[in-house]
């Protein structure tokens, strides 16, 4: 296995892609570079009384096209490294379904199943303080991630809404996006990356002739986006053959019931001991036999060595950075197609600039109109990256980085260099 770090990959990546766009030096220069890093460190008081310290990360990469966008995530492996190729992929995601924010991205380097719920909001509520100016409505806006949702949400709103003027406060709602409805979130949030995921997948499945209904599918990571995925691919006919998660991995070719298995991770934690199917090892869950396979959990489980154990005929990635550079070559060498995760799982920051509209406009859109509007955004991405990837002769994740690339490079022509 490759020692080298997930930002070495987006970095590489990102210069093959500059290449290909024939971009400038100086332009080169200012995308492969990040505007702000900023690293907190911070004390919280336990339950017990004692006091622990904390790190925390938000790094800025781009805000050509318009405010910082991107979701903070608790997980023990959260590092430096990590969140700058996290804040990366934002800002090609985001100018790849065309919505006019920059990329950002945070985190704080913790373990949440150790800590109690009053313990987790004291702790968010204080990085939220730590970070102080460095997030706001229309300059850098968080949303949830790997192990946050809508509750650690509602803390950093409510914690930055107590640092502004009484008076100021009502306009200041729309400085996170993935929090509850009734404190201002939209409506299809919570399926939003999900639904984007299968709708990629719909596109796919039509220019290469096949038909979902008939197709089985695997998923890496049964959470948000995970679940989702599954239950809504479900709907279209296709048939979950194996699961997995940081629990254990399961498997039943004769089909696992999508909302069944979200409904038990929900009370269990996880995938592991569901009676509806067969506990299996993680490399027979990697050569499950399948059409579709959905890695939606962390970074870099398509390896060197996991990419020759792959059945499937597509890779549509749920997660961020779930093919390192070895795996994806592999993976096409051998007639894969992949679905890149700038492209793929794209739905959640489409809808979450949703969320920052109807908030800034004081505006409630039906599930209809959100749905809609995604809709659109996802199919026209979807083509705009085939039409590059057509143009270039180049595999999708090439062309996805090509069109985020240009779109940044129009901006920078248009406005210039200041001073």
């Amino acid at each position: 296995m490759s020692t080298r770090s997930v930002y070495q990959d987006v970095q590489k990546r990102f210069h093959r892609a500059a290449d290909l766009a024939k971009i400038d030096s100086s332009m080169r220069a200012i995308l492969a570079s990040n505007t702000n890093e900023i690293v907190v460190h911070f004390p919280v008081r336990m339950d017990d009384g004692r006091i622990e310290m904390f790190t925390g990360y938000r790094v800025q990469h781009n805000d050509a096209r318009g405010p910082f966008k991107g979701g903070l995530r608790f997980h023990p492996e959260v590092e430096l490294d990590e969140v700058r190729s996290l804040a990366a992929w934002m800002t090609w995601k985001t100018a790849v379904v065309d919505i006019p924010f920059g990329g950002a991205k945070g985190g704080i380097q913790i373990d949440p199943s150790k800590y109690s719920q009053s313990e987790l909001e004291r702790i968010t509520r204080r990085f939220t303080f730590a970070l102080g100016d460095n997030i706001g409505p229309d300059y850098d806006i968080p949303a949830p991630d790997v192990n946050t949702n809508a509750r650690v949400m509602a803390w950093i709103l409510d914690t930055y809404l107590q640092t502004r003027a009484p008076g100021a406060r009502h306009n200041c709602t729309h400085v996170v996006t993935g929090k509850p409805v009734d404190l201002g979130g939209s409506l299809g949030r919570d399926k939003a990356t999900g639904q984007g995921v299968v709708w990629t997948l719909e596109a796919w499945a039509k220019e290469r002739g096949f038909n979902l209904a008939k197709m089985t599918f695997t998923v890496q990571g049964y959470g948000n986006v995970g679940s989702w995925s599954a239950r809504l691919l479900a709907g279209y006919g296709s048939k979950m053959v194996a699961a997995e998660d940081h629990t254990g991995s399961i498997a039943n070719p004769a089909g696992i019931d999508c909302e069944a298995l979200a409904a038990y991770v929900r009370v269990k934690g996880g995938v592991a001991g569901y009676e509806g199917a067969k506990a299996i090892t993680h490399l027979e869950f990697m050569a499950a036999q399948t059409d579709i396979f959905i890695p939606a959990a962390l970074h870099n489980q398509i390896t060197l060595e996991t990419a020759l154990l792959i059945k499937a005929k597509v890779v549509a990635e749920g997660a961020n950075g779930p093919t390192d550079i070895e795996g994806e070559a592999i993976l096409l060498e051998r007639g894969i197609d992949v679905i890149p995760d700038v492209l793929c799982n794209s739905g959640g920051v489409a809808v979450s600039f949703f969320e920052w509209l109807q908030g800034k406009h004081d505006q409630m859109w039906s599930l209809e109109q959100v749905d809609g509007e995604l809709h659109k955004k996802i199919f026209k991405a979807y083509e705009d990256v085939r039409l590059v990837a057509e143009e270039l002769k180049t595999d999708r994740r090439m062309a996805a980085y090509v069109l985020a690339i240009r779109r940044l490079q129009r901006v920078y022509e248009q406005r210039g260099i200041f001073p």
